[in-house]
């Protein structure tokens, strides 16, 4: 029998592990609740507690029963729902919740039959005026912030964090914080920053892969700040006080500690130019970025993905970048699968001449292949996340690897383990995932750049030898732990949410290295994400709701520097969406950054579950939808140029390419009533139609002469136009004095 009892659990950010103390660090007051596993037979087990003052008391623990954090993760479709949910199951779960608590330090441990847990402390701490030093742009007494509002959480061990508050008036509206899919406003709300992998509803549960620390305030004098820190921070945006921003950011745990709070001044454009100035501003990238992406993670063999590829040209469809998923294993994704060598037991890097590719195998001919998607104008762009599974995962009875491809596994991890190249616990034992996609899989340390260049080294071939031209740099939340140690000297609770940033980093650079431009394709990241490729919104449904989510999160990552962004339209995992919801998914995906269509692993069971627009068509019996995508695709190959020309404007003046209205109408109400409208650079406005049924659409269209550019209607704006909206049309309105540039492009 054992008994495991971990104050922090495994410290996922949202919910408790049965194992874990509830919370962490109590406040003076709080009554906590206490977790253990029993694994064996045993009777129930009890907790011995003793308070500040020396006293011991026993604590009868009960079953914990089903948890509700687990049952919160659980549901939906999709093949990794169930594993998010099984994380947290509270099976062999005991709990008991202690009283409030007196400040000062206590002791428990658990005991059942003969065996005992350590005693445990736990410090309770105080709210207290004094700890250390606060600035906000650059001053202990800024008029933004509130006179008496700063706090310092401190136990006897150091100061773990602070709150503030800035004021807030009545007419401003706060823009932020990351990639948010919930809402463009978060007035009203209280958004943490935290990297997280939300799988699917990140509108509903209000979470993000990709937070900063970062938000504009517009509709007053106009004003920005930026929270310098890399660890977690919280924040009440009027949700509690209406006219208070209150901020809690977590601290080092020193007896004295310090918090640098940036604060920007001006229009959003002003303020975004200052963040970028500091952070860093996203690097131009090629035009074929901009063309259409085509993506599917069952398209697993070189015969499979050509086949698309034919399609695709059969039926006049342009396509400009392949991505391919599932190239390889999911083990070291070095490899192309079906691919042969002999192990190189010392851990060392392949080429491709280590490499035969068996003629009957998924992939006969990579090079070769390749080769023929860059005669046909089309990029390859192949996946890759920062994990190798050098653990029991590679026995799986029902995972058909190879002796080579287990053995070279765990030659490159025991490679990296002996180089220093592996994020590690306190106890210098190297970090297994603690997260529930690709559980206890090593973690390379990409936080220097020795480490970085030894994680691509495997990859170099790929683009040196086979001419690759980017990765899709998925996964980059999988850092679960406060006290994890990296290379480059940082604990877990500072450097955990810079891994996404280091990881698209490593790649950008191991393209630039062989003459290629540094295109990764990141869901994940934090502050400084925006100089490091594109992002797309990461795994959602085909859904109504999760299509205006996916547009709220692209204007609110473009509002914080993201230049090229984009998200699998329609929606990437469950049943095919219907026409009505794909087309205008397709409509509004023509007029943003990235263009993409990508659908979830089925475990290859029919129907076919492909976004392809035939696939579309052919599961609901709807031909138009062919016809449809195909309008749209030859336009987005017209709309390269523009594009182009506006990233490139984005990058210089911090005016996004897709661009949230209150970027140049910061003091105008109306627009916070559209929130899913926005300007696709200087010369067009969109207005996605989100919801099923529509037959017209209103528009809030600024002053001045537009142009609708389906009909060439010229209207007055300053108010809102209603046009109709068969469901192969967006509304999309042109500035009337750019229009003749427009004319051939939407009637060629």
């Amino acid at each position: 029998m054992t008994l495991q009892h971990r104050p922090h659990g495994v410290e996922h950010p949202y919910a408790a592990s049965a194992d874990q103390r509830t919370p962490v660090l109590p406040v003076a007051g709080e009554r906590v609740r206490l977790g253990v596993v029993v694994d064996g037979p045993a009777g129930a087990p009890r907790c011995e507690w003793q308070d500040a003052s020396g006293a011991v008391q026993v604590l009868d623990l009960a079953p914990a029963g089903p948890s509700a954090d687990a049952a919160a993760l659980a549901g939906g479709e999709g093949h990794l729902a169930e594993a998010q949910a099984a994380q947290l199951a509270d099976e062999g779960g005991w709990a008991v919740t202690t009283g409030p608590l007196a400040a000062g330090r206590h002791r428990y441990r658990f005991v059942a039959g003969d065996e005992a847990t350590a005693w445990f402390d736990v410090n309770v701490a105080t709210w207290a005026p004094h700890g250390g030093r606060l600035l906000v742009g650059g001053r202990e007494d800024h008029p933004r912030l509130v006179p008496g509002s700063v706090r310092w959480l401190r136990d006897d061990d150091g100061v773990h964090r602070v709150r503030f508050a800035l004021r807030l008036e009545p007419s401003e509206h706060v823009v932020g914080f990351g990639e948010r899919f919930d809402a463009l406003d978060q007035r009203g709300r209280t958004p943490d920053a935290v990297v997280f992998e939300q799988y699917k509803a990140q509108g509903e549960h209000r979470r993000t892969y990709l937070p900063m620390p970062f938000a504009h305030v517009v509709g007053g004098d106009g004003w920005g700040f930026h929270v310098r820190t890399t660890r977690r921070t919280w924040y009440d945006v009027g949700a509690t006080e209406p006219d208070l921003l209150v901020v809690e950011a977590t601290l080092g745990g020193a007896e004295r500690e310090q918090l640098d709070v940036a604060v920007y001044e001006g229009d959003p454009a002003t303020v975004l130019t200052a963040f970028g100035d500091e952070v860093g501003r996203a690097e131009e990238l090629p035009d074929w970025v901009l063309r259409l992406w085509a993506s599917g993670n069952e398209w697993h063999t070189q015969e499979i993905v050509t086949q698309r590829m034919d399609t695709h040209r059969d039926l006049d469809i342009p396509v400009g970048v392949v991505v391919v998923e599932a190239w390889s294993d999911e083990l070291g994704i070095t490899e192309f699968g079906g691919a042969r060598w002999a192990v190189h037991a010392d851990g060392s890097p392949r080429r491709a001449e280590d490499f035969t590719f068996p003629a009957d195998g998924p992939w006969p001919d990579p090079a070769g292949w390749v080769a023929d998607m860059h005669e046909r104008g089309i990029k390859v762009v192949l996946w890759q996340i920062p994990l190798l599974k050098t653990d029991e995962t590679i026995a799986r009875d029902d995972t058909p690897w190879r002796p080579d491809q287990t053995g070279q596994v765990l030659a490159d991890g025991a490679a990296l383990e002996r180089d220093g190249h592996v994020v590690r616990e306190a106890d210098g034992t190297a970090y297994r995932n603690r997260g529930w996609w690709f559980p206890r899989a090593l973690m390379p340390d990409l936080s220097t750049p020795e480490g970085r260049a030894v994680w691509t080294e495997y990859r170099r071939y790929l683009v040196e030898d086979l001419d690759v031209d980017g990765f899709k740099t998925d996964g980059g939340e999988h850092a679960w732990g406060h006290d994890l140690r990296y290379a480059d000297g940082r604990r877990g609770d500072e450097a955990n949410n810079l891994n996404p940033v280091h990881f698209a980093r490593a790649f950008g650079d191991l393209l630039r290295s062989c003459g290629k431009p540094p295109v990764t394709f990141s869901r994940a990241g934090f502050t400084g994400t925006q100089a490091h490729g594109i992002v797309w919104a990461g795994d959602e449904d085909s859904t109504w709701a999760a299509f205006e989510h996916s547009i709220t999160a692209g204007l609110s990552a473009s509002a914080c520097g993201i230049v090229y962004w984009g998200w699998d339209l329609a929606g990437f995992s469950g049943p095919v969406p219907e026409p009505e919801l794909y087309l205008r998914a397709t409509a509004a995906a023509t007029f943003m950054p990235v263009m993409q269509y990508h659908s979830e692993f089925h475990h290859h069971r029919p129907p076919l579950r492909d976004r392809t627009p035939w696939n579309v068509a052919r599961t609901h019996d709807d031909p138009e939808v062919v016809d449809v995508f195909r309008r749209y695709a030859h336009l987005r190959e017209r709309l390269v140029p523009y594009l182009a020309e506006q990233a490139r404007v984005a990058i210089a003046a911090s005016r996004p390419l897709m661009r949230a209205m209150f970027v140049d109408h910061p003091r105008d109400e109306r627009y916070w009533a559209f929130p899913h409208q926005f300007q696709l650079g200087d010369d067009l406005l969109v207005h996605p139609v989100t919801r099923p049924g529509v037959e017209r659409w209103g528009t809030a269209l600024p002053e001045g002469a537009w142009v609708d550019v389906w009909s060439g209607e010229t209207v007055t704006g300053g108010g809102v136009v209603e046009r109709e909206v068969p469901r192969d049309v967006v509304p999309v309105w042109c500035r009337a004095e750019a229009w003749p540039r427009w004319r051939a492009v939407f009637r060629p």
